[in-house]
């Protein structure tokens, strides 16, 4: 979209550009990812978006979500009413901007909340365990995702996360015994890349 000497190897200044070069109406949340030549990843994200790095069998990184209150993200928007980049900018806790040094064989997972809504960190290193390319396991985690969002059964990350914070069923559904529990229908975003040497 932009040749990489027009944002400074800046993911937030490419992330105000894209921001700034938007003109439909609507709002999102967004991770934008570097990876420099030296292996340091630079993160720039607003809302619930994130990113996992796997190293041998490990999560040793993960990105934080921004929510003003549970289920509800801090947006980009191209509304009046709505957060934009300078918001966050003005607020630095709603803008979350990290670097994490990568190795040869670092796995990165970048997704969309209908991923790590649906999908708990141990199925997405099992995943990417057992697929040999970064294209399959793309499509294995947005399938499990998808199966997790559309299973009423399965106690997924975010019905925890819902019964943690004092939600639940209505009280009929109390008294038959049911629980707050199943996935959570969204749309399911899955990048997966793996560091190797040039």
């Amino acid at each position: 979209m932009f040749p990489i000497e027009q944002v400074n190897n800046d993911p937030q200044f490419l992330l105000r550009k894209a921001h700034a070069a938007t003109s439909s109406i609507g709002s999102a949340t967004v991770i934008v990812a570097m990876l420099e030549r030296n292996g340091i990843l630079k993160i720039a994200s607003v809302g619930d978006c994130g990113l996992r790095v796997i190293r041998e069998g490990q999560i040793i990184f993960s990105t934080s979500l921004q929510e003003h209150y549970f289920d509800c993200p801090y947006q980009l928007s191209s509304e009046v009413v709505g957060q934009t980049y300078l918001d966050a900018m003005l607020t630095p806790h709603q803008i979350y901007v990290s670097n994490v040094e990568l190795m040869e064989g670092d796995t990165t997972v970048m997704g969309s909340d209908g991923l790590f809504d649906n999908v708990f960190d141990h199925e997405i290193i099992s995943t990417i365990a057992r697929c040999r390319e970064v294209v399959e396991a793309a499509k294995a985690l947005a399938n499990l995702a998808s199966n997790h969002s559309m299973d009423s059964n399965f106690d997924a990350p975010y019905s925890l996360e819902a019964r943690s914070k004092g939600f639940d069923v209505p009280i009929w559904r109390k008294i038959l015994g049911m629980t707050l529990k199943g996935g959570k229908l969204d749309d399911i975003t899955v990048v997966v890349g793996l560091v190797v040497s040039s």
